[in-house]
């Protein structure tokens, strides 16, 4: 009873998410076209079997059974996959008689709708619930680092550096950056007493978290007192396998304390097929693991074949606190936080394409639904970042190139530009059955990972 309470509930919130979505989305197309005088037969959310309609002035609106989508149907609008007979429209809100810079909005005013969702998401975030922050105070300090020459220890606290004030550590990092190797004077409180350092930062080559990137960045050998802890784990990887689990919070890597995920990605990428002992913190107790992480083959910077570990498992930072924004900062942090996950976004469908990250990522429908479950059990803060991030990776989705989505028409309407003229309908036709099939055997694909996942297919046929 338990389990199918659960799974409604999970269902639910996965409705709720991607309603808000679709329905900002297509409220983006259904506003500009009345702006620009097109006329709306249809506005529907969700496809197949109607539940509910009702007849406005002009447009029927309705709201169907499967919540993948929605539509809407603009008078005079050509669909080469509809066919049928064309119901008689006024030719002055006919969508295809519009000029090519109104048909260009209106299809890009769909995407273009979640941007500025998550645009506000983010802001109101900021505003209200703030921006995880971390205290100031020194975790680990690396041997013979820039930290350790000038004395810093750690449970330091650093007041002061440069002569700006530091309340967080983030204080800390900006000015770092900025210091483009130059000497940073700093204040730091140890015990009751202030006492004055000089470090020197040094460039130093690191891994991004998120897709395994090297970056160079100024550093001084010593990090804030973080908490690394799992965010995902997926199906037969080396974390499932040592039981590891979403949530759990990482304190120590084979005897040693890890102050960031920074540390716990360096120590797992440097132990390839090696038994790595693992000491974690779960709900209130404290577990040690064995994990094994898998070998993999990079090329290294200067091009060179290399080795790693990976053991398939999210790694993030448990937040400690939050500190809000003023209104002005949390719209200019929203806006580059929209565009930081646009340009991400961006760059893994390009890893996806180009296979340097593996086809397994893909999440469908039950991703969704279970990380949307997570980040409600979270709070909803989490709940609402988590629903940005999708309506960016939608809003992304459709802007790709490809007949069917936006991108699309879009790209349609560049051809139409560079010719004079639309391509023939013929052409457009099959472009968009094309377009369908792609976007059908990339759903199938995604359900098929997300069965894969929960391990639907072991059950099933008993391996």
């Amino acid at each position: 009873m338990t389990v199918t309470v659960d799974v409604l509930v999970m269902v639910l919130r996965f409705i709720v998410v991607i309603g808000v979505l679709i329905l900002v989305h297509e409220l983006g197309h259904f506003i500009v076209a009345r702006l620009t005088g097109v006329g709306v037969e249809r506005f529907s959310i969700g496809f197949g079997p109607v539940l509910l309609r009702w007849r406005g002035k002009e447009t029927e609106y309705c709201l169907s059974l499967i919540p993948m989508g929605g539509y809407v149907k603009m008078m005079g609008e050509e669909n080469p996959l509809e066919g049928g007979e064309t119901i008689a429209y006024d030719p002055a809100k006919a969508f295809a008689l519009k000029p090519l810079w109104a048909r260009f909005l209106i299809v890009f005013a769909g995407p273009g709708m979640n941007f500025v969702l998550a645009v506000v998401i983010f802001t109101l975030v900021f505003a209200t619930f703030g921006r995880p922050v971390w205290p100031a105070v020194v975790g680990r300090v690396l041997d013979g680092s820039p930290a350790a020459a000038a004395g810093l220890k750690t449970g330091d606290t650093v007041v002061e550096a440069n002569g700006r004030p530091v309340a967080y550590w983030e204080d800390l990092e900006r000015i770092l950056a900025d210091s483009d190797g130059k000497p940073l004077t700093a204040r730091v409180k140890r015990g009751t007493s202030e006492q004055p350092v000089t470090i020197t930062p040094r460039r130093k080559s690191t891994t991004d978290p998120i897709f395994g990137e090297r970056r160079e960045v100024w550093d001084i050998g010593a990090g804030p007192q973080l908490i690394p802890q799992i965010s995902s784990v997926l199906a037969d990887s080396p974390a499932q396998q040592a039981g590891l689990q979403p949530g759990d919070v990482v304190l120590t890597v084979a005897g040693q304390p890890v102050y960031t995920p920074e540390d716990l990605v360096d120590a797992i990428r440097t132990r390839p097929s090696q038994p790595l002992p693992v000491t974690v913190e779960r709900g209130g107790k404290v577990l040690s693991l064995t994990v094994r992480p898998r070998a993999v083959s990079e090329k290294s910077p200067t091009g060179q074949e290399t080795t790693v570990g990976k053991i398939d498992a999210g790694i993030a930072t448990k937040s400690v606190r939050f500190e809000p924004y003023g209104p002005l900062a949390s719209v200019e942090h929203g806006v580059v936080r929209t565009w930081d996950v646009t340009t991400l976004t961006f760059k893994g469908f390009w890893k996806l394409v180009s296979r340097q990250i593996d086809s397994s990522n893909i999440g469908g429908p039950i991703q969704i639904a279970t990380e949307a479950g997570r980040q409600a059990k979270e709070g909803l803060g989490p709940l609402a970042i988590f629903t940005a991030f999708i309506s960016v990776n939608l809003a992304v989705l459709n802007l790709l190139p490809v007949p069917m989505l936006d991108g699309g028409h879009l790209f349609f309407f560049l051809i139409e530009a560079v010719l004079g003229r639309p391509l023939s309908l013929k052409k457009r036709e099959a472009a968009q059955q094309l377009g369908f099939v792609l976007l059908m055997l990339l759903m199938v694909y995604a359900l098929w990972n997300d069965l894969n996942r929960l391990g639907w297919f072991k059950s099933f046929f008993g391996g």
